[in-house]
């Protein structure tokens, strides 16, 4: 019997992804298909797969080609695989010539011509064809933009509109990244017009004015999403995946700090708790929840104004944990993320915020793993990709869940407020 091995990704499965598959058939008896996993495939710089692993397995199944499927998850399984499946021929189409000649000394290896005129980066370009207007006078935009151009279907509008209704008029989404008191004001105009919103967290700065945005969206059926593009990192998913899952034991603490000496203008800065409070929130919320029994905030304002704080601590209390974060725009501090548990602990090093590498550490240092994924552009290409999968699919993406944008949102108000709040 001949056994015959391929890979591919086949996102939107087209009638080349099949024609290529009856080929690989066609050479021998008995034919194993290697879905490649959505991790991996961000190693390879594919970061617009539109389908989730499953659903690409199910369209390969239902093709009724494949004898055999099984999932490609790490740089060089394909040898383990020829050797574990004792394949005769590896085959792949003719775009990869001269790539998998190594292979040859284990197996034969045949390149395929591929059907012309048809791919899915030529699907989901025509699909994701949607236009983005970049709201706000933030350095941070360029990077946004340089960043849309890794992101099929995406074409940015001039980011230097005079008018806020002109440019409306010309989109069919926008991100903003203006300062957060504009924020409210500015979703809520885009939305009454019918645009998608991604905007930099925190997204308003009262519960009141967040369901208010938040059931506009949903009564016209329009995506409101959060951007922290942290949590878009495969490498922060994973870690509070873990963390989740029991791998440290009961969580009992969670540590967050960001911190950085950039402002200038403290009357049009964002302050501390603003531009870093959302991010040292993220893991916290995520991990230990929102229903919190007590906070206490303490702060250092550096104006008569008592408006920018040069640095803000919170310490949370929960029925069976604590957390703390830990920001400032005014002070330096190592950047580092911790999660504590009874059997363990999970250290994320400086800065935790756009890490691609986290370690699980036990008493016992033999037990220690560190875990590295892949992460491009600071995690805000895969914002953006998440932000248009949920306008073609109708839905929110799940990255950052409704309740923990509100209790992001709650703190803003309470320290705007100065609820539990101590002035140093």
């Amino acid at each position: 019997m001949t056994k015959v091995i391929t890979y591919g990704t086949y996102d939107l499965l087209h009638r080349g992804h099949i024609r290529l598959l009856e080929r690989a058939k066609a050479l021998g008896d008995y034919l194993i298909v290697g879905v490649t996993a959505d991790d991996y495939d961000k190693t390879r710089g594919k970061i617009n797969v539109q389908q989730s692993l499953m659903e690409r397995i199910e369209a390969v199944r239902a093709t009724g080609l494949a004898d055999e499927i099984i999932v490609e998850e790490y740089e060089g399984q394909k040898i383990d695989d020829i050797k574990r499946y004792d394949i005769d021929i590896f085959t792949v189409g003719s775009d990869w010539v001269g790539q998998f000649d190594y292979l040859n000394e284990f197996c034969k290896v045949v390149y395929l011509d591929r059907t012309e005129g048809v791919s899915s980066s030529e699907i989901r370009e025509k699909k994701r064809a949607i236009t983005l207007g970049l709201v706000g006078n933030s350095l941070y935009l360029k990077k946004v933009e340089a960043e849309c151009e890794f992101v099929n279907g995406i074409k940015v509008v001039n980011i230097d509109t005079e008018s806020y209704d002109d440019m409306l008029s010309s989109v069919d989404a926008v991100y903003i990244h203006s300062h957060p008191s504009l924020h409210y004001e500015q979703i809520k105009e885009a939305l009454r017009q019918g645009k998608h919103v991604l905007c930099e967290s925190p997204v308003a700065l009262s519960v009141e004015e967040y369901h208010e945005l938040r059931d506009m969206a949903e009564k016209n059926g329009l995506i409101f999403t959060e951007a922290i593009k942290t949590a878009y990192a495969t490498a922060y998913s994973r870690l509070v995946l873990l963390a989740k899952t029991g791998k440290i034991g009961r969580i009992v603490s969670v540590d967050a700090t960001c911190t950085s000496l950039q402002y200038t203008d403290m009357e049009n800065a964002w302050n501390s708790i603003s531009a870093w409070g959302p991010t040292a929130l993220l893991p916290v919320f995520q991990i230990l929840g929102t229903n919190y029994r007590d906070k206490k905030i303490t702060t250092h304002f550096m104006n008569e104004a008592k408006k920018f704080d040069a640095f803000t601590k919170i310490d949370f209390t929960y029925p069976e944990a604590v957390a703390s974060i830990k920001v400032g725009k005014g002070v330096k501090s190592e950047g580092e993320l911790v999660v504590s548990g009874t059997e363990g602990y999970i250290y994320v090093p400086a800065p935790w915020w756009k890490t691609d590498y986290f370690e699980l550490r036990y008493e016992d240092p033999a037990q220690n793993r560190r875990h590295f994924y892949q992460l491009d552009g600071e995690g805000i290409r895969y914002e953006l990709v998440a932000f248009v999968q949920s306008i073609e699919k109708g839905r929110a993406s799940t990255y950052i869940e409704n309740d923990v944008t509100e209790a992001i949102v709650e703190v803003m108000e309470d320290f705007g407020n100065k609820v539990n709040l101590t002035i140093i």
